[in-house]
C-alpha cells in the first residue's frame, strides 16, 4: 500500500494507517508460518506492501519481460477469473433446469465442479457482496442495507481482491463486483482493492432511471427487449463489460507484465431488473412455452413477517397499470409468464456474453492456469410463494449457483478441452412450444463433478486463497477485525471430490443466513429497510434436510438479536416439501427438531463447522484431510 493509497483508508478503533498495515502484515506472516523480511514494528505507510510481500516466503512472483508466448514463460502463479452475476438463481441447464438455454455456463460446468447447495448470507446485493468479498457475515459487518461503508462503520476488513493485490496480483474490476455507491465508498473500494480504477460501462444507469422506457419514452417498464441499433452507443452494459474484459486479456498478452498473475473480476448486471436485453433473445422462450411457478401461492402457516411485498417490481409502470393490491395481490397469470420470459431471456443474453469471455480467455493463452469461479450474489423469486425479486429467507432467494474450475486439478493427464463460444441465438426454437427442446440441445454438457455438500458464499475468500497458494485467512475464533475469515475453505472438499470421492468426508452441517424487517406485517419498506428502521431479524439455518428460521427482536444499536423474544418460527422439511409450501414449525411431530435447530441457530456458524478447526490456520484442516 503506497502512501497515497494508505491515506484513503479510514482505519477504525483509533488505528493509524501505519498500525493497520502493520497488523495485516503481521497476520499474514503468522498464517504462513514464515519469518518476515521486514521489521514489523518499524513499518511506515510509504513502504510498498507489494514490495514487502515479494520478499516474503508467502509469494514467489516471477515477472518476465516479453519474449515468445505466455505458456513458455509461465511463472507458476495461478490466475483467477471471478464472475459474479446479479440476481442469478440456479435456473441453469447444468442445474437441471429444463427451460434454461445456458450452453456457455454449462460448458464451464462440464470442466469443473457444480455446488448444488450453495447459499448467500443475505438476499440483498450490497450485504451479500460485501460479505463474500470480506468473508464476514452481515452481523459482523453491521450491514443489512446499502447505507454504510464497512471500513468506516465497523472495521478495516481486508477484501478478497485486496489480499490478492498484496500478493503481487493485478486486480481488475469490470462491471459490478462490489455493490456500487456508499457501501463501497463510491469507488468500488478503489484503490485499496484494485490495481486500476474499476470499469463501469458508459451505458449503465441507475436501475430506477428510465433505462427501460416505452417507445414514447414516458414510462419506465420492468420488461423491455430492445433493438441494439437504437440504443446509446449501439450497445448495452453487459456487452461493454465483456468487451472491456476481452480487451484487458488481449492487451495483457502483449504487455511487459504479461506474466504477472491477475485477479479479474467480471460482474454481469443481467438478469437483474429491469429486463433490458437485445430483443432477439426473447425468441428463445416463446410465451406459449412459459409455465407458472409450481408453488405460486403463499405457504401454509407463513408468518406475515416473512413476506416480501416486492415493491421494486410494483414501482414499474407496466406493473402499476395492473392495479395489484398491496401486499399480497397476485400478478395476473399472463404477466407472470411475461416476467418469467424476461428473466430467462436476460439470462441467455448474459450467457452469450460469458461465452465470448471464455473464448477470449482461451485465445489469450491464460486458460491453462486460470481458476474460474462463477456465482450468483443471491437467488430470485419468479412467482414462487406468490413473490417476485429477492428480499426473503426462502430457499429460492438464498440458494445460488456456484461453479469452480481449477484446470491444474481437474483436467486428467493435463489434456484440457479448449473453451469455445456457444452462440446462444443458434438455439432459437422452430416452433412456439420448442424452448424445452432447444434447452436440451443447448445442455449438451454435463457437470464434471457435482456435490450436495453445504457451502456458503462467505467461504469463497479462504478457498480462493488456498487454491492460489497464498496466505489463507484463519477462522475467526471470535468476532475480530484482524485478518481472519468467517467462512471455511472448501478447497479440501474439492480435492476430495476429485481424488477420493468414495471416502466419507467430514464437512459443515449447516449454512446461516438472515434478513431484516421493519415491522411484523409487510410495509412499503419491508423489502429493503434502512438500518434505522430495522426492528426484527430473521435468522435462517439450512441443514441437508431442513430450513429453520426464527424471527426475533433486533437491537440495531448493538447489532444483536434478542433471542428470548421470538416473534415467529418457520420450518420447512425439504424431503417432504422441497418447494417450502408448508410451515410445520408448530406440528407436534417436529417439536423436538425445532428445539434442536433453535439451539443450533443460537450457537451460530462456528458450531456447524467440522470438529477441530479452531486450532490454527485452515491449512491445518487441509493437511488433516489428506494425512
Amino acid at each position: 500500500m503506497s502512501a497515497t493509497e494508505c491515506s484513503t483508508v479510514p482505519f477504525t478503533d483509533g488505528m493509524s494507517c501505519d498500525m493497520g498495515l502493520a497488523l495485516y502484515k503481521r497476520d499474514v506472516c503468522a498464517v504462513s508460518q514464515a519469518s518476515c523480511a521486514v521489521e514489523i514494528n518499524n513499518l511506515r505507510c510509504q513502504h510498498d506492501v507489494e514490495e514487502w510481500m515479494a520478499t516474503s516466503v508467502t509469494i514467489s512472483l516471477l515477472i518476465v519481460s516479453p519474449a515468445s508466448g505466455v505458456e513458455d514463460e509461465y511463472s507458476g502463479q495461478k490466475n483467477v477469473l471471478f464472475i459474479v452475476v446479479d440476481d442469478l438463481r440456479p435456473a441453469l441447464g447444468c442445474y437441471g433446469d429444463k427451460k434454461a438455454i445456458t450452453p456457455n455456463i454449462d460448458q464451464l460446468a462440464s470442466k469443473g465442479i457444480v455446488f448444488k447447495n450453495a447459499y448467500a448470507q443475505q438476499a440483498l446485493c450490497a450485504p451479500s457482496r460485501t460479505s463474500f468479498l470480506t468473508s464476514r457475515r452481515p452481523d459482523s459487518l453491521h450491514l443489512y442495507d446499502t447505507g454504510s461503508y464497512w471500513r468506516e462503520s465497523v472495521g478495516n476488513f481486508v477484501t478478497l481482491p485486496q489480499h490478492f493485490k498484496y500478493h503481487g496480483y493485478e486486480t481488475i474490476s469490470v462491471g459490478k463486483i462490489f455493490h456500487h455507491g456508499i457501501v463501497s465508498n463510491k469507488t468500488d473500494d478503489y484503490p485499496i482493492s484494485w490495481t486500476e480504477y474499476p470499469y463501469r460501462p458508459s451505458t449503465m444507469k441507475d436501475k430506477m432511471m428510465a433505462v427501460c422506457p416505452t417507445p414514447d419514452g414516458e414510462r419506465m417498464n420492468l420488461i423491455c427487449p430492445v433493438d441494439i441499433e437504437t440504443q446509446d452507443e449501439k450497445t448495452l452494459p453487459d456487452i461493454q463489460n465483456t468487451d472491456y474484459a476481452i480487451q484487458y486479456l488481449m492487451n495483457k498478452t502483449k504487455g511487459p507484465n504479461k506474466n504477472v498473475p491477475f485477479f479479474l473480476g467480471v460482474g454481469y448486471y443481467k438478469p437483474h431488473i429491469p429486463f433490458k436485453f437485445p430483443k432477439e433473445y426473447l425468441d428463445l422462450y416463446p410465451i406459449d412455452s412459459m409455465d407458472l411457478a409450481p408453488n405460486n401461492t403463499k405457504p401454509k402457516n407463513m408468518p406475515k413477517i416473512s413476506w416480501n411485498p416486492w415493491m421494486d417490481i410494483r414501482e414499474r409502470d407496466d406493473v402499476k397499470e395492473l392495479n395489484i393490491s398491496i401486499p399480497y395481490g397476485p400478478v395476473p397469470d399472463d404477466f407472470q409468464r411475461e416476467i418469467r420470459q424476461g428473466y430467462y431471456a436476460s439470462l441467455s443474453y448474459m450467457d452469450d456474453q460469458l461465452g465470448r469471455l471464455l473464448k477470449a480467455l482461451e485465445d489469450s493463452g491464460y486458460a491453462d492456469h486460470t481458476t474460474i469461479v462463477l456465482l450468483g450474489d443471491h437467488g430470485w423469486s419468479l412467482g414462487e410463494h406468490q413473490e417476485w425479486s429477492k428480499y426473503s429467507n426462502f430457499e429460492v432467494s438464498l440458494k445460488v449457483p456456484l461453479i469452480v474450475y481449477i484446470p491444474e486439478l481437474m483436467d486428467e493427464d493435463k489434456k484440457r478441452v479448449p473453451f469455445h463460444h456457444n452462440k446462444v441465438l443458434e438455439y432459437v426454437p422452430t416452433n412456439k412450444s420448442g424452448s424445452a427442446e432447444s434447452s436440451m440441445l443447448a445442455s449438451k454438457y454435463t457437470p464434471k463433478y457435482q456435490t450436495e455438500e453445504l457451502v456458503e458464499l462467505v467461504d469463497l475468500f479462504p478457498t480462493l486463497a488456498e487454491i492460489a497458494e497464498i496466505a489463507v485467512p484463519p477462522l475467526c475464533r471470535v468476532y475480530s477485525t484482524t485478518f481472519c475469515s468467517e467462512g471455511l475453505s472448501f478447497y479440501p472438499l474439492i480435492e476430495h471430490l476429485v481424488t477420493d470421492p468414495w471416502i466419507d468426508f467430514n464437512w459443515k452441517t449447516a449454512t446461516f443466513s438472515q434478513y431484516p424487517r421493519p415491522s411484523l406485517s409487510p410495509k412499503n419498506n419491508s423489502d429493503q429497510p434502512a438500518l434505522k428502521d430495522i426492528r426484527y431479524m430473521g435468522y435462517s439455518i439450512r441443514t441437508t434436510r431442513f430450513r429453520y428460521t426464527e424471527w426475533v427482536k433486533f437491537d440495531k444499536e448493538k447489532f444483536k438479536p434478542d433471542w428470548p423474544t421470538i416473534i415467529s418460527r418457520e420450518l420447512y422439511d425439504h424431503k417432504q416439501d422441497p418447494q417450502e409450501m408448508n410451515n410445520v414449525s408448530d406440528q407436534d411431530e417436529y417439536a423436538n427438531l425445532v428445539i434442536e435447530l433453535s439451539k443450533k441457530i443460537k450457537k451460530g456458524w462456528r458450531h456447524a463447522m467440522p470438529p477441530g478447526l479452531f486450532d490454527g490456520p485452515l491449512k491445518h484442516f487441509h493437511n488433516e484431510v489428506n494425512s
